[in-house]
């Protein structure tokens, strides 16, 4: 080695942010295995660097004793006060040991060595980009696929999109951009493996902050969202400015801001509701598009009774009881749906909630 090769360090330094005294620390620890494995001996030595010239020594350390009883190892007294009178015992003797050839073994070890932090350097680099990114959207480009996943490019790594978080909806081919949900980055020994989703509820709900500035803002905010993935979503939202609607802020001019976002969810209905503080408002809004005429609330079942005009059940309950199933996914309250003539006859006289409490909410298909 010689001073081109400390050159090249501090360029390294400069390009890729490793430090110079840690790759030198590094190549010094390498030689020292490199040493014992190629000249076959249990010496317990040290590597040396020069860090102006890149002069490379090795030292055999010994120990200072009385009797020696392994010359690899130890020194008598009597042999180290012929180097230098001042040592005691227990002292650390250095001899160096360095040999002629010596210099081929440490080019390629600093070589391995060198590579190997600026791999893992990079790594770390791409790491510490994408963790800032988990629970965001990125976009990439669809690389390849195989019987469980979607390789997706993202420019300096390849991101993974199991088969089971797309939407049925979904049809890539190779080279297609593709939108998705970063739900977990992490640093393995292969570098950093990142996991993407199209059916995670983050999409939606960072799709709408990215779509609508007073989400964005923070004037309105996304209190809850609940989704089957390619067929049909809820997101509950509240305006923190009694002065903005947040349900209109949502839709946007013409819907234009809604429809941008069901777009890129192939055609994925979405509901928006109005957050309310009342329970029985609540979840009257979340069972939106359908009516309804009162709500009950049973604390300790943690469940809600919910009574619909007669033409109105099937709606409520929706598809297979979507609607249903999302509007309790979206309110955390158990809802049980009975038409107004079941009521009647399960608990007598239905009070008729105000159509008031229908505005609240808009479904966009």
């Amino acid at each position: 080695m010689n001073t081109d090769f400390i050159e090249a360090l501090s360029e390294i330094e400069r390009e890729k942010g490793i430090s110079k005294e840690l790759l030198i620390d590094a190549i010094e620890a390498a030689m020292i295995s490199s040493y014992k494995r190629n000249f076959n001996t249990a010496q317990n030595v040290r590597v040396d660097i020069n860090r102006h010239t890149g002069l490379i020594k090795v030292y055999a350390r010994k120990t200072v004793t009385e009797e020696v009883l392994d010359p690899r190892l130890e020194i008598s007294l009597h042999a180290s006060r012929e180097i230098n009178p001042n040592y005691q015992l227990e002292d650390i003797v250095e001899i160096e040991v360095t040999p002629r050839d010596f210099g081929r073994i440490a080019a390629q070890t600093a070589k391995q060595v060198v590579t190997q932090r600026i791999r893992e350097a990079e790594r770390g680099l791409i790491y510490n980009a994408f963790i800032d990114k988990e629970e965001d959207i990125v976009t990439g480009i669809l690389q390849r696929q195989d019987q469980r996943n979607i390789y997706v490019d993202l420019g300096k790594v390849e991101a993974v999109l199991p088969l089971t978080e797309l939407m049925p909806t979904d049809k890539f081919k190779q080279g297609d951009r593709i939108k998705a949900y970063i739900t977990k980055v992490e640093n393995t020994t292969k570098g950093p493996q990142i996991i993407l989703s199209r059916t995670h509820p983050g999409l939606l709900k960072r799709l709408f902050e990215l779509e609508v500035p007073e989400i964005f803002d923070g004037v309105v905010e996304i209190r809850s969202v609940a989704r089957e993935a390619g067929f049909r979503s809820k997101i509950a939202v509240h305006s923190r400015n009694a002065e903005v609607d947040p349900v209109g802020s949502c839709v946007g001019p013409k819907g234009l801001r809604v429809q941008t976002i069901v777009s890129e969810l192939r055609g994925e209905k979405i509901d928006i509701v109005r957050w309310m503080e009342s329970v029985e408002e609540y979840v009257a809004n979340a069972l939106s598009p359908s009516k309804v005429l009162e709500v009950q609330i049973h604390e300790n079942e943690k469940m809600a009774r919910v009574i619909v005009p007669d033409y109105q059940l099937s709606l409520a309950i929706g598809i297979k009881g979507q609607n249903a199933r999302l509007a309790a996914k979206l309110t955390g309250w158990k809802i049980d749906i009975k038409s107004e003539t079941q009521a009647e006859q399960e608990y007598g006289r239905v009070k008729t909630y105000s159509e008031e409490m229908h505005q609240d909410s808009v479904s966009v298909d």
